[in-house]
Formats: structure tokens, sequence, C-alpha cells
């Protein structure tokens, strides 16, 4: 995943938002593991929200991921959220073990610039 596919800001109430885009496939599976498991055991923001808006798809690899950043931001006391999944997306989500409660379909402002 280069730094096109995904952007990472932090809002102001201290949310960590990461922004993956397009295909999310085998071939990111390493470099979103390790951003999502810095975040969660070094940076430890406020929440982590993955912002899937502009996700086209997800392999199983990724799935599987994300059902697993969940937990460890449990165990860390993160709260984790995935934003704007769509319905395939989040049934897939759903089904592989993510809460439901976590998956929320929010409307957020475009990104500026």
């Amino acid at each position: 995943m280069s730094d096109r596919d995904v952007d990472i800001a932090i809002r102001d109430d201290g949310s960590l938002v990461i922004r993956p885009h397009g295909t999310v496939g085998p071939d990111q599976a390493v470099y979103l593991q390790q951003t999502l498991v810095h975040a969660l055991r070094h940076t430890r923001p406020l929440r982590l929200i993955l912002e899937l808006r502009y996700v086209a798809d997800i392999d199983p690899i990724n799935v599987g991921t994300f059902v697993a950043a969940c937990g460890l931001g449990d165990d860390h006391q993160v709260a984790v959220f995935l934003d704007n999944p769509s319905d395939d997306i989040a049934d897939r989500l759903a089904a592989a073990g993510v809460p439901r409660q976590r998956l929320r379909h929010t409307v957020l402002p475009e990104p500026a610039g």
C-alpha cells in the first residue's frame, strides 16, 4: 500500500482516521497490519476509525486484519470503529466477527485538499 492508497489523519477530538482507497488486497496486507498494530499499541489514540467509504473491495486476509484490530483495540483501551463500509463489505466484516455496533454509517465531510 502506498501513500496514495491510504490517508492517515488525526482529528481535533484525538481520533486517528485511517482511510484506505480502492481494492484492499493481499498486496496491502502487511502494510495495513503494521499500520494498525503501531497505531493501537504505540500511538494509542482515543479511538481509531477505519474510514471505508472509498474501499471498493476487501480480501479475506484484510477482513481478518480488521477483526483482529477490534480485539487489539479492546486490549489497549482504544475504541475501533469501521465507518461507512458498503453493505457487502459490512456483511462480510460482521460474518467474520466484527461486532455490528462497530460498523457505523456516518456522514463525514470530504477531506480537504
